[in-house]
């Protein structure tokens, strides 16, 4: 009987061990397809379309004017999601969420469109400007760093709630401690 047992546990330790060595393996496999995928996608954006923080906040306070009237040709194009753009934003931007890039066409239909991209760090970026190169747009610009980069240098963001907010602090992995306080 003990022998059995012996049999049967060391069957379910086998049979667990090659589980997790190959659910690791695809997870390796996965992180290694995405690298290669985010490299081929960053390769369509070449190298004078990739500007940083600084050229957007020039370029933005070129167009401020224009952009807050409605008569830029210039689209200043935030790619996070909604809950984020609203969070805080660069004042007169465009948002249109990462996920829906295939709407893009119908909205800007000028393929000769300056648009600067950006998300929150610019992963989301590299693949909405890379499908954007391959629909055809010519001035499309991925913002390197993105609105945290905007953040960090002090730049100004806006939200619906209370207007022109500038960050202080900004903390990529920010964790707030917080608890429930009860009415009484």
């Amino acid at each position: 009987m003990r022998q059995k047992l012996i049999v049967v546990m060391l069957s379910f330790t086998m049979t667990l061990t090659m589980l997790l060595t190959t659910k690791l393996n695809a997870t390796d496999d996965a992180k290694s397809l995405e690298k290669k995928v985010f490299s081929e996608f960053k390769e369509v954006i070449p190298k004078e379309n990739i500007k940083t923080v600084d050229d957007l906040y020039k370029r933005w306070s070129e167009v401020r004017e224009e952009l807050h009237a409605g008569k830029s040709k210039v689209v200043i194009l935030d790619i996070r999601t909604e809950a984020e753009f609203d969070s805080g934003h660069i004042c007169d931007s465009n948002n249109i969420d990462s996920g829906l890039v295939y709407t893009v066409p119908e909205k800007i239909p000028d393929t000769d469109t300056e648009i600067w991209v950006f998300c929150r760090t610019q992963n989301r970026g590299v693949y909405f400007t890379g499908l954007l190169m391959k629909y055809g747009y010519k001035k499309v610009y991925l913002v390197e760093k993105g609105i945290a980069g905007w953040a960090e240098k002090g730049y100004p963001l806006v939200n619906k709630y209370m207007g022109e907010i500038k960050v202080t602090n900004y903390q990529h992995k920010f964790k707030e401690g917080f608890s429930f306080r009860e009415n009484k």
